[in-house]
């Protein structure tokens, strides 16, 4: 069974940066497709959440538009840990960030982590 605790968030004024974790047990993180996804204020569905950065076996690292030049996802094999930098933080990132383990990609029973509070404050 893989587990991922999220930890991080919290509020900030737009400019600024905080860095998400997001700890895995049960898989290696080189041995699994991870990503971060952003579901935002007022969406309740899993289905709502939108891919903000992944990382894939290889090491191999993907963006959505929004967040290319400003986060930077990274993992550390040693602690078993999944990051997201995220620097220049404007308000329309504030959201609930969800770590995420898939097996490969479209994986219907990918994992979740419990997700972490980002607001941005203008």
């Amino acid at each position: 069974q893989v587990r991922l605790v999220e930890s991080g968030g919290g509020p900030v004024q737009a400019g600024g940066s905080l860095r998400l974790s997001c700890l895995v047990s049960g898989r290696d993180v080189s041995a699994i497709i991870m990503g971060w996804y952003r579901q935002a204020p007022g969406q309740w569905r899993e289905l709502q959440r939108e891919l903000v950065a992944g990382i894939g076996m290889d090491g191999v690292t993907n963006y959505a538009d929004s967040a290319k030049g400003r986060f930077t996802i990274s993992r550390d094999n040693a602690e078993n840990t999944v990051y997201l930098q995220m620097n220049s933080l404007k308000p329309e990132d504030t959201g609930v960030y969800y770590c995420n383990a898939a097996r490969w990609v479209g994986d219907r029973k990918s994992y979740w982590g419990q997700g972490t509070q980002v607001t941005v404050s203008a």
